[in-house]
């Protein structure tokens, strides 16, 4: 039911013949084909319920994928898709898998860049591409929507001064007003946050998965705010990345650990009731005297962002960590699954801020039961840093050898 923290339930049945998402990914689709030739003012759109969830909601619907071509999300865009995210492991997928990127490739080696020069700039170019295609969202909704994210390295995880500078390179070489710098809220890079918001450099700051360390991440956005010293904070905006379904991941094998039918009972409930009540501290947070004061200034909220959308147990239901969290001034970032089943089946309707007491019932039972909320998001930040980390030095070492391949090529 629309509304309540959701429960274990049977998965949903395949639906007949591929979801909307999944034949926008077919090469001889005949939308890509009209939506690719009839982009602009005469794109022929096709209705979703990702125009619904924006229109009506106000909650804004984003893909967490990006690749070569980058025109492939033109029909994407025309089914109500508002911006796109990407991150090291994405994009080692992307170039990796693919031959889209050789010819660039080849010649930046030619060049003489190594890999990791030649690594950022196939990045920097899709970047560049999936900003121009979202460049007439940002411009309707004056700065509010239509942002393409690109993350710094993830070996600077660790490393404060060393993500403010990479954040001031990024934002300086990508060029583009409508690009989101992504800084992982670590605590060494908190205070990267606060640099870079007062350099007046937006950022998407990912790998959340608490609401402490959430708070802290409030603050450095509205602390940069203050430092800036711009009189015109309005093209300054930040969302925040707020990691849903691992968190089910990690605390449900604690549940089962466990063991007790009280415990088994809260499985798959984590999840959502934590991000409610992230969602219950930035209504307070974005409210009162010092807040009021940067809105003088043209201040826009820092947005929740809902992210790791898809549904890692297939005992869910496909729309677990969509359907609940809806709400207006959000952003739902959604990989192909959860994109195809929103498509497909997802309820539109106002569930933020339903049941906020039943989340903060389940929250504390939690603790009752001994899951340490603090802890479970350190063990997922280092997690998630570390599979980012080994993504990027995966990429890099097949960058390397490629390179290396080419260059004694070229002295045969």
């Amino acid at each position: 039911m629309a509304g309540t923290v959701p429960k274990l339930a049977a998965p949903r049945p395949a639906a007949a013949g591929p979801l909307p998402s999944q034949s926008l990914r077919s090469a001889r689709s005949p939308f890509i084909a009209m939506a690719s030739a009839k982009e602009g003012n005469g794109a022929v759109t096709k209705r979703t319920t990702l125009h619904d969830l924006y229109e009506q909601q106000g909650q804004s619907p984003w893909y967490d994928n990006l690749c070569r071509p980058v025109t492939d999300l033109l029909p994407y865009i025309a089914n109500g898709v508002r911006g796109v995210t990407s991150n090291p492991t994405i994009f080692q997928k992307a170039i990796s898998s693919s031959n889209a990127y050789d010819g660039q490739f080849k010649e930046l080696i030619s060049a003489g860049k190594d890999a990791e020069s030649a690594y950022w700039e196939l990045v920097i170019k899709d970047i560049q591409d999936a900003c121009k295609l979202f460049e007439p969202i940002y411009d309707e909704t004056d700065g509010a929507d239509g942002y393409v994210s690109v993350e710094v390295s993830p070996r600077l995880a660790n490393d404060t001064q060393g993500t403010v500078e990479a954040a001031k390179w990024l934002h300086k070489v990508v060029n583009r007003p409508n690009v989101y710098i992504k800084i992982p809220a670590t605590a060494e890079c908190v205070p990267s946050i606060k640099e870079v918001i007062a350099n007046g450099i937006s950022v998407n700051v990912t790998l959340i998965f608490s609401v402490a360390r959430y708070e802290a991440v409030i603050d450095a956005y509205l602390d940069g705010l203050e430092a800036s010293g711009l009189s015109d904070l309005s093209r300054v905006t930040s969302v925040a990345s707020f990691f849903v379904s691992r968190v089910d991941s990690l605390i449900d094998k604690m549940l089962e650990k466990i063991g007790t039918p009280e415990a088994l009972a809260l499985r798959g409930k984590a999840a959502v009731a934590q991000a409610k009540i992230a969602n219950q501290l930035y209504l307070k947070k974005f409210s009162g005297p010092r807040w009021e004061a940067l809105v003088k200034k043209g201040a826009k909220k820092q947005r929740l962002l809902w992210a790791s959308t898809s549904v890692k147990n297939p005992a869910y239901l496909d729309t677990l960590y969509v359907d609940p969290l809806i709400g207006p001034d959000t952003v739902s970032t959604m990989p192909d699954q959860a994109l195809d089943a929103f498509i497909d089946h997802g309820t539109v309707a106002r569930t933020i801020d339903a049941n906020v007491s039943e989340a903060e019932g389940i929250y504390s039972a939690l603790e009752k039961l001994g899951i340490d909320w603090e802890e479970v998001g350190k063990q997922l930040e280092h997690e998630g840093v570390s599979s980012f980390k080994g993504s990027f030095d995966s990429l890099l070492t097949s960058l390397e050898e490629k390179g290396n391949a080419l260059k004694t090529a070229a002295n045969l």
